[in-house]
């Protein structure tokens, strides 16, 4: 059995995936299986199966979204511990090893992520504080935005287990939702070391598809007060209110300002009710559901 699981989704991104394997076959430490779920690409991406035989794991399916394609991933894989690496990323060729490194010393952590260069249309950039990578207890962060890239961070698979899998429903921000259901009961260790390249700024990431993608934070907060119970600690039920209140504001005003009738009265529904945070989950299909939240 490997020692990682290295799962790879993509969607006609036959170019980008096939730097991205290539990242991860040159790979200093080789204690690994490549897993590349294809999900329903229409582009050549299928010849990469022929294009690495023998080297990578690959599985078609038909299209049904990242989260969709990570949990196949996840399902099929052999090993302790889960990595991720989105199809327009690349690892550094250190970045196993140091996962193995991390792993050895810390035998407790069961989430870790390493640190990362930007590179947007092109060119590399400093990305401000605010997104600078934490360790330790990071839920606060995590409310705030998304403190996990999938494509840095190594998961025990058994946290997996217990927390669930990726929320199929969701199109967008489905990483927010799954590492706020790990944070508020896991430390995250990081390895502070610049580890893998992300690429942003083309026009097939999901942050440029869907607008007001702060709903679908809402509709991940919403669940995780309807569904931890007793085991959020007073100040973690506390501070995801709060964060939810600020969301739908900010949606509310953007909706309020373009006429958005429908979106509005929704997040009004949704702000009014919100008190300790129980009995939310019945809005959540709203959120996904609306077609305009301009």
């Amino acid at each position: 059995m490997p020692l990682f699981s290295v799962i790879i989704p993509a969607y006609n991104r036959y170019e980008q995936l096939r730097r991205a394997v290539d990242s991860v076959l040159a790979q200093t430490f080789s204690d690994y299986e490549i897993i590349v779920i294809d999900d329903g690409s229409t582009d050549t991406t299928r010849e990469i199966e022929t294009l690495y035989h023998g080297k990578i794991k690959y599985m078609y399916r038909p299209h049904r979204g990242v989260s969709a394609a990570r949990n196949c991933g996840i399902t099929h894989s052999s090993s302790e511990h889960i990595t991720f690496l989105d199809s327009d990323d690349l690892w550094h060729q250190d970045k196993l090893m140091r996962h193995r490194e991390f792993i050895e010393c810390n035998p407790g952590i069961k989430i870790h992520q390493c640190d990362d260069i930007w590179v947007r249309n092109g060119r590399r950039v400093n990305m401000s504080s605010r997104y600078r990578k934490l360790e330790g207890d990071i839920f606060l962060k995590s409310l705030e935005l998304c403190a996990i890239s999938p494509s840095s961070v190594s998961v025990r698979s058994t946290l997996f287990e217990n927390c669930g899998l990726f929320d199929e429903k969701m199109p967008a921000c489905e990483d927010y939702d799954m590492w706020l259901r790990i944070t508020p009961f896991e430390y995250t260790g990081l390895i502070k070391e610049k580890l893998i390249t992300r690429y942003s700024g083309h026009g097939d990431q999901l942050s440029a598809m869907y607008p007001g993608m702060d709903r679908f934070r809402v509709y991940a907060i919403l669940k995780l007060l309807d569904d931890s119970g007793d085991r959020l600690a007073h100040w973690q039920r506390a501070a995801a209110v709060e964060c939810a209140h600020k969301k739908i504001s900010i949606l509310k005003n953007g909706a309020d300002k373009r006429g958005n009738t429908e979106f509005s009265a929704l997040l009004d529904s949704i702000n009014n009710s919100i008190t300790d945070g129980y009995g939310m989950r019945k809005y959540c299909p709203s959120l996904l559901q609306i077609q305009d939240c301009h």
